[in-house]
C-alpha cells in the first residue's frame, strides 16, 4: 500500500518531465522572440529575458506580410484537410469492410508511398501541374497537399474503421435501419475521433510544408507562411533572429488552436457513442 503513492508520484514526475521536454522548444522560441537585440547578441544567453520587449513582433509584421501569408496557408491547409478526409473516409470504409488481396495490396502501397522522398516526385509533379496551368496557384498547391496527405490519411482511417465492430451495423440492420441510415447514425459518430485525428494530421502537414510551396509558388502574394519565414534570413545566411523567432512563434499558434478545438473529438474515445439509450 505504501508503494502506490510513490509509484503515482513517479508517474506524475515522469509526465511532467515529458511535458517540459515537449514544451521546451516553444518556450525557448518565445523567450528568443521577446529578447532585445543586445540580449540576442550576448555570448552568455539567458533563459529568461532581462528586458522583455515586443519590438521583434512589430518588426516582423513591418518587414513581411505575415497575415497575408498566414491566410494563404490557412486556406490551403484547411482545404487540403477537408478534401483529403472526404475522399479517404469512404475509401477506408470499403477497404476495411471488404477485405481482399487488392485491398491488402493497396494498404501495402500506401505505406510504401510514404517512403518516397520529395525530390523524387517534384520534377514530374511540376510538369503535370504546368500542363494543368496550376503552377503558382494556391489551388495547385492544395491539390498537391491532398495527394500527399491522402495515403497516410487512408491508412489511419482504415484502422479506425476496423476498430468499429461490424456487429453494431448488423444490429442496426436487424432493427430495420437501411444502409445509409446505419452509416450516418451508427458508423459515422463512432468514426468521429478518427476523422478528427486524420483532419488534424492533414492540416498540420499542409500548414508546415515548405518544399512544395517553395518550388510551386513564385508570386510574393501567393507564398505561404513557411516560405515567408525564410525572408528573415539574409543573402549571406545571416538570420534576423528576433523577428524570425517572433514570426515562427506566431506560426505555431494556428496548429495549437486547431488541436485545442478538436482535442475532445480525439480523446473522446472511439466507441463513446456505442451505448444505446
Amino acid at each position: 500500500m505504501r508503494t502506490r503513492p510513490a509509484a503515482r508520484a513517479g508517474q506524475y514526475t515522469a509526465l511532467l518531465a515529458y511535458l517540459v521536454f515537449l514544451a521546451f522548444p516553444l518556450l525557448w522560441l518565445l523567450s528568443t522572440a521577446v529578447k532585445s537585440p543586445r540580449e540576442l547578441g550576448s555570448l552568455h544567453p539567458t533563459w529568461i529575458p532581462r528586458h522583455p520587449t515586443l519590438a521583434n513582433f512589430r518588426q516582423a509584421f513591418d518587414e513581411q506580410p505575415l497575415l497575408h501569408a498566414a491566410l494563404n496557408s490557412l486556406l490551403v491547409a484547411a482545404g487540403a484537410a477537408v478534401v483529403a478526409v472526404l475522399i479517404a473516409t469512404p475509401m477506408a470504409y470499403v477497404m476495411a469492410r471488404h477485405r481482399s488481396p487488392l485491398s491488402r495490396a493497396t494498404s501495402g502501397w500506401v505505406v510504401v508511398s510514404q517512403a518516397f522522398p520529395f525530390v523524387l516526385v517534384i520534377i514530374p509533379l511540376f510538369l503535370v501541374l504546368k500542363e494543368l496551368r496550376l503552377i503558382d496557384s494556391l489551388s495547385g498547391l492544395g491539390l498537391v497537399y491532398v495527394v500527399w496527405a491522402l495515403p497516410f490519411a487512408l491508412w489511419m482511417l482504415v484502422g479506425y474503421v476496423r476498430a468499429v465492430p461490424a456487429e453494431l451495423e448488423e444490429a442496426a440492420a436487424v432493427d430495420g435501419a437501411g444502409r445509409l441510415r446505419t452509416l450516418v447514425s451508427v458508423t459515422a459518430p463512432l468514426l468521429a475521433p478518427g476523422i478528427a485525428a486524420t483532419a488534424l494530421f492533414a492540416f498540420v502537414t499542409a500548414w508546415n510544408e515548405f518544399f512544395f510551396a517553395l518550388v510551386l509558388l513564385k508570386s510574393p502574394g501567393k507564398q505561404t507562411l513557411p516560405v515567408v519565414l525564410t525572408h528573415f534570413i539574409g543573402a549571406e545566411g545571416v538570420a534576423d533572429l528576433g523577428p524570425l523567432a517572433a514570426a515562427a512563434f506566431l506560426a505555431t499558434l494556428p496548429s495549437l488552436a486547431v488541436f485545442a478545438l478538436i482535442q475532445r473529438r480525439i480523446t473522446g474515445g472511439l466507441l463513446a457513442g456505442a451505448v444505446k439509450s
